[in-house]
């Protein structure tokens, strides 16, 4: 793995003292969330939220695009800290279209795979056991390994194999679609799965992050000659700036997928993708929707936030007590989800059917901007019930 600089925390003083955040103030915020889902439960059984509101207020969709599992992966979560029968007959509902979807290769020329099976099937099977579900993931697993580029050793993200302007690219998003393949690894005990997820992480260690610890949004891979071409962003500032989301999904996703290689490694390059991220938080510490941005007028992401606080929620399991960073992580995460209950939620946005404000899609493509998006709102409701139980994942 190349080498990474790592900026350590410069701003390390203010994440010292000891957390404020309580359980009594997420079980609060999970109290609210529940409250949303229930209000749009009717709506969204047979359909689903779409990418991202509309004047902050959700509209039906059909399972067609990138982010529905999202919602079912939030029903899922409703079911685990309320037992609340309810939420598992809805995702149960929605199981049957994401079994056509797969069935039938609806929208699966996409990496997406992962996102969109993770937190539907393999959250149900992992929860009730239904083998219906188990199949279902596993089908999609299949289908996420045509897109495996041998040559290259990456799963390419969206767009046509055969299209020569598309082939090889790889996005900083996909560390999250890789632990369907590990799971269906495990459960099928046919290791080109994990071959083929392990082989692509290491490709994103070694080009999509930068030697300053930043990340690329994307980057383009040779498939005949696995030889690196160059760095991209579709939804950053420019090529050369860090997408804010990019980076909570670099985050999370080495965060993650050390839980199955355990290449230690990835923990380390992990500290330094975080660092690089909370030195650049403003003051109310929730991301401006680039990192290039600290100060102004600018847009915020809250969508990176809940991403980051998940992926740092992670990574501070897999440090050991005396790690100097654990504390100032954990305040972090604190500091981060305090802001986003307090500054944040649509707690006191009645209209909003949503959970999370501000939140961004694409700036450059003025789609989603200042609004609820749907996996903001799933990270954010994941975050709080990591806040308050020891809560086994779906990843």
């Amino acid at each position: 793995m190349k080498h990474v600089k790592d900026e350590g925390i410069q701003n390390a003083d203010q994440f010292m003292n000891p957390s404020k955040l309580t359980k009594e103030q997420c079980d609060a915020a999970i109290a609210h969330v529940l409250k949303q889902i229930d209000r749009n439960l009717e709506t969204f059984t047979d359909k689903f939220p779409d990418i991202v509101s509309n004047n902050l207020v959700y509209s039906a969709a059909d399972n067609y695009e990138w982010t529905p599992g999202f919602w079912t992966g939030m029903l899922w979560l409703a079911y685990e800290v309320s037992g609340d029968e309810k939420y598992r007959l809805a995702a149960e509902v929605q199981l049957n279209s994401f079994k056509k979807r797969a069935d039938e290769q609806i929208g699966t020329e996409t990496h997406d795979l992962g996102f969109l099976y993770s937190l539907s099937c393999v959250a149900a099977h992992k929860l009730t056991g239904n083998e219906e579900a188990k199949q279902t993931a596993l089908r999609a697993a299949e289908l996420l390994m045509t897109r495996y580029l041998d040559q290259a050793g990456i799963i390419q993200a969206w767009g046509s194999l055969s299209n020569p302007k598309q082939r090889g690219r790889m996005i900083i998003d996909c560390l999250l679609n890789l632990p369907l393949l590990y799971w269906a690894a495990e459960i099928t005990q046919d290791q080109s799965y994990f071959a083929a997820a392990a082989t692509h992480v290491k490709q994103a260690a070694a080009y999509l992050i930068r030697e300053d610890a930043s990340s690329f949004h994307t980057y383009y891979m040779d498939v005949d000659s696995g030889a690196p071409l160059y760095g991209k962003t579709a939804q950053g500032f420019s090529d050369e700036s860090c997408w804010s989301r990019g980076q909570a999904w670099a985050i999370y996703g080495f965060a993650l997928n050390f839980i199955y290689t355990k290449d230690h490694e990835l923990i380390d390059l992990t500290k330094k993708v975080t660092n690089y991220f909370i030195n650049r938080l403003p003051d109310d510490y929730v991301c401006y929707w680039d990192l290039i941005f600290t100060t102004g007028s600018e847009v915020r992401d809250s969508s990176a936030a809940a991403i980051a606080v998940c992926g740092m929620m992670e990574l501070n399991k897999q440090l050991s007590a005396s790690d100097p960073h654990k504390a100032i992580y954990e305040n972090a995460v604190s500091s981060i989800l305090m802001s986003l209950m307090d500054n944040y939620s649509t707690a006191s946005t009645p209209q909003s059917n949503g959970l999370l404000l501000h939140g961004v899609y694409s700036k450059p493509g003025n789609t989603g901007v200042d609004e609820c998006c749907l996996w903001g709102d799933y990270f954010y409701f994941e975050a709080l019930v990591r806040a308050t139980r020891d809560w086994q994942l779906y990843w």
